[in-house]
């Protein structure tokens, strides 16, 4: 499971973040507000939120493909599926200090290197959540909405029937890499989408389900299998 890790959890982490600009002045109201601000109050408004739901697609230039789904109330109860190129899949409940990990038959067999699974698995795998991190390839709840980067305003679009305007960001510490943010340009002031596009990969991540009823629950007792080290 470290190879997710260093595959995709790395990759994406920028665009989990939100952006709101260091250095960057406050004030300004409508349409004087400056690139900074406007990322500094979506920032602000989404570390806000008791839940959210966030879709990530990671495409890369050699046509591997790696997805995720996560409902998360951005603290320690969420809900995700992530699915890779080739059928791979892996689903992770997490509440509290308590993982459930569910990885399907492709995942076992690529990614833990057991080739006799034949059947489907249907089992969810009982483990404390390791302190040390996400690593693994499991997933965080926290989004932290931090600052980096340098931005400037784009043109307005829409984004899911959503007016938004588009802020794009370029980081120092990414030369060949440039970000667009999607931010509401109506209503409240929503990070709606985030688009990452570099020479190797371009990664699509979107927000959505802004505090609605967040339904994260563990499986049913019969469905888990407790193991203290879990399947790392």
């Amino acid at each position: 499971m470290r190879a997710i890790a260093t595959a995709t959890t790395t990759a994406l982490a920028c665009l989990l973040t939100g952006a709101a600009l260091a250095g960057c002045g406050s004030g300004g109201t409508g349409e004087d507000k400056s690139a900074g601000d406007l990322l500094d109050e979506a920032n602000a408004t989404m570390r806000k939120l008791d839940s959210v739901t966030v879709a990530i697609t990671n495409r890369t230039t050699s046509g591997a493909t790696v997805t995720s789904h996560l409902v998360t109330d951005l603290d320690g109860r969420c809900r995700s599926k992530t699915e890779m190129t080739g059928g791979a899949a892996l689903e992770q409940i997490r509440l509290g200090e308590t993982d459930y990990v569910r990885p399907n038959r492709a995942y076992l067999q690529k990614w833990k290197k057991i080739p006799g699974v034949t059947g489907e698995q249907k089992l969810w795998v009982k483990t404390p959540v390791d302190p040390a991190g996400s690593g693994d390839g499991l997933t965080s709840c926290e989004r932290p909405f931090d600052s980096f980067g340098t931005a400037k305003k784009g043109g307005s679009t829409r984004v899911g029937g959503k007016k938004a305007i588009e802020l794009i960001v370029t980081d120092k510490a990414d030369k060949e890499g440039t970000y667009t943010f999607y931010v509401a340009d109506e209503g409240k002031p929503y990070l709606l989408k985030t688009v990452y596009k570099s020479g190797a990969q371009q990664t699509t991540t979107s927000f959505s389900a802004f505090d609605e009823p967040l339904d994260v629950r563990a499986p049913k007792a019969g469905e888990v299998l407790s193991m203290p080290g879990g399947i790392r």
